[in-house]
């Protein structure tokens, strides 16, 4: 059996390196662009998503600053200014993949367009951006949940893309990624260990370097963190009157709130809204 285990290990493995080697089928198809405001890369072509999230920024509470740094940088992007691609980094459920999904909804009337890119497919960007190249709508390329290992052929033509990269980057395009991890990719103590220090200077080894170089490519950080009680009550009550309660949210009720998030290990915007929707389903 154990000899099974390694004979299928050692297929996967190849079977990982022969998909960085051969070349990606891909359409090179323009889409319909009056068809979505939204679009996910799918199989190496640009699919419009037909019912996109229709949060709101107003809809979402305890991130104001967040959503103050990011809302100008959009702001401007759509306005034809400079602006920088962004990494949004910190705590699950607090916000992060939702606010890129409300600035959609709030400036697609401006030109606005979204272009969802899962990580296996990052290495089709030199594939996407001549796509929207010249177009009169702003895209922002849209990457959740990133994370990196370094021999991911993603990665590269991330860090390609952001900067460095011949291909010229097009002036109607960014990227925002949003990530649990602030440096992308992850770190060991064997990494700190070629760390040198010389008199008063610290001098970090080539593999630390390495792996805070991608993220350091992104020119607006933002970091998100857990909600303290009060917010994540604030949080519960904003989707109860959203799901239709009338009914005061008295003290009864705002202890099953923090029950509910007990149980879950985190006061976060997502458990909030899932306990409203249990709530408002109950009653």
């Amino acid at each position: 059996m154990d000899k099974l285990d390694r004979l299928l290990d050692h297929a996967e493995r190849l079977m990982e390196k022969l998909e960085r080697i051969l070349p990606r089928t891909t359409s090179g198809s323009a889409p319909d662009w009056d068809a979505a405001h939204a679009f996910r890369w799918e199989q190496g072509r640009l699919a419009p998503v037909s019912h996109p999230h229709r949060i709101g920024l107003t809809d979402l509470l305890g991130i104001d600053n967040q959503k103050q740094l990011i809302a100008q940088n959009t702001r401007q992007f759509v306005q034809g200014k400079p602006a920088n691609n962004v990494l949004l980094t910190g705590s699950r459920g607090t916000g992060k993949s939702s606010l890129v999904k409300a600035l959609l909804n709030e400036y697609a009337a401006d030109g606005l367009r979204l272009i969802e890119v899962g990580k296996p497919a990052l290495s089709d960007l030199p594939h996407i951006i001549p796509l929207v190249a010249g177009r009169p709508e702003k895209f922002i390329l849209y990457c959740d949940d990133l994370s990196f290992n370094s021999e991911e052929p993603g990665y590269q033509a991330l860090k390609a893309a952001l900067d460095g990269s011949l291909v010229a980057f097009s002036d109607n395009l960014l990227i925002y990624a949003t990530s649990n991890r602030r440096h992308l990719m992850p770190e060991s103590m064997q990494d700190n260990l070629a760390t040198k220090y010389v008199g008063d200077e610290i001098h970090p080894g080539e593999s630390v370097e390495e792996k805070v170089s991608l993220s350091e490519r992104f020119g607006l950080w933002v970091s998100f963190y857990p909600f303290s009680q009060d917010e994540y009550l604030d949080i519960v009550a904003h989707w109860l009157k959203h799901f239709g309660v009338t009914a005061e949210f008295d003290e009864a009720a705002r202890q099953e709130a923090l029950q509910w998030s007990i149980q879950r290990g985190s006061r976060s915007g997502r458990v909030g809204w899932q306990f409203a929707r249990d709530w408002a389903g109950r009653q």
